[in-house]
């Protein structure tokens, strides 16, 4: 698969460390806004992501890469974690920056958007964006982690979120114990 990552601001940078980590075998390409960069430096150990060497990354002020046009063919788009001002954009048609622009091309030619929210509470804007974004064909993975699985260290809480993302991708995993799964 051909798999876009992209990280906006919300804090959570370790969830797109995770998902980067478990997709080996595919195609990755990373593109970060400014505010990831800076809350990646704040969250994640040694203040940067951890990437394979075959990670491709983009700048996100540039349209000279190949996932905002419709005729590049990319499997899908995983914007993890998803600020809200991210979100309301995509859910608006705002195609001010790379990021928001191939979210706009996923959705215009029906390929799969993952929008992985990370923000609480909510605000009825956020809910209505979210609803636009839904409507639009997006399918949201809100940050939420199970404990059924009783998780014992924070990337394993992480992990039952990114298990769910790759599930929506279609990539097999071992990340998370599923429900009445037995050990």
């Amino acid at each position: 698969m051909r798999i876009l990552v992209a990280i906006t601001g919300a804090s959570g940078a370790i969830y797109a460390q995770r998902l980067l980590d478990n997709l080996h075998g595919h195609e990755a390409h990373l593109v970060m806004s400014d505010h990831a960069r800076e809350v990646a430096d704040e969250e994640l150990e040694g203040g940067d992501l951890m990437l394979a060497a075959d990670v491709v990354r983009h700048e996100n002020r540039s349209m000279h890469v190949p996932f905002v046009s419709g005729s590049a063919k990319f499997d899908a788009m995983v914007v993890i974690p998803c600020s809200m001002g991210t979100l309301g954009r995509i859910a608006n048609g705002a195609s001010d920056d790379t990021i928001c622009r191939a979210a706009d091309v996923f959705l215009k030619e029906r390929r799969k958007l993952i929008l992985v929210p990370r923000e609480t509470p909510l605000n009825l804007i956020h809910v209505r964006n979210m609803a636009r974004a839904l409507e639009a064909g997006a399918d949201l993975i809100p940050a939420m982690p199970s404990f059924y699985s009783r998780p014992q260290t924070v990337p394993r809480v992480v992990d039952t979120v990114v298990a769910r993302v790759l599930d929506h991708l279609g990539i097999e995993h071992q990340l998370a114990k599923r429900w009445m799964q037995e050990t």
